[in-house]
């Protein structure tokens, strides 16, 4: 019955949300509307049950002090800092002026764009592998990228000024953007569509277990 009673839940709330899709009337976007709140709520226990286990895994790693547990610690200084003050805050802790807000604001906000600005560095890295003329399609890459950045730059338009404006380097990045990108882009969306679809049916059905832990 552990396994039977998610994948008739599984089944019963994917049907009713593929039907309301389809016929959003009584009674169906009842349903619909009662299991979305279900999610809320059982979102807001997830996060909590994924905090926990955050605290567990890191005081474990403190107490027999595997590699990197100074971290570990860090981790659930600032974890507790966050709730104290979140919880001390009351209703308007997210207001400008109170101390949960300057620590979101000066040492969040900054930690966060810290890690978006390490990933230029990853990002250079990438296309510098992925920009190498090896073959052909890598060839096209190459090519399309350096349209692409050229283009979107003022050295671009100042190189190509003296062509009319349906030559120049700006024009030709637009079209590679909005023309071959955009192609690309809807062919990625209709294979994840129908990748979505069949994995949900999967799921649906209880041929995809894996959310269970086992089989």
């Amino acid at each position: 019955m552990r396994r039977e009673i998610p994948l008739v839940i599984t089944f019963v709330v994917g049907v009713v949300f593929v039907i309301s899709y389809f016929i959003p009337h009584y009674p169906f976007n009842e349903f619909e509307s009662w299991f979305t709140d279900w999610f809320s709520i059982v979102g807001a226990f997830a996060i909590w049950l994924g905090a926990l286990n955050l605290m567990k895994i890191s005081t474990l790693k403190i107490v027999k002090q595997k590699k990197d547990w100074p971290f570990s610690a860090l981790t659930i200084v600032s974890f507790l800092i966050i709730v104290i003050f979140g919880f001390y805050g009351g209703k308007g802790f997210r207001d400008p002026g109170t101390t949960f807000d300057w620590l979101y604001v000066y040492v969040y906000t900054a930690l966060s764009s810290t890690m978006f600005a390490l990933l230029a560095f990853f990002v250079a890295s990438a296309s510098y592998r992925a920009f190498r003329a090896r073959n052909f399609e890598a060839t096209l890459l190459l090519v399309a990228a350096f349209f692409v950045m050229l283009g979107r730059v003022p050295v671009g338009d100042m190189i190509t000024g003296f062509l009319p404006l349906e030559y120049q380097m700006s024009h030709w990045a637009n079209w590679v953007m909005n023309i071959l990108n955009t192609a690309g882009q809807r062919a990625i969306m209709i294979g994840i569509a129908l990748g979505l679809v069949s994995t949900s049916l999967r799921v649906i059905l209880g041929l995809e277990r894996s959310y269970l832990g086992g089989d």
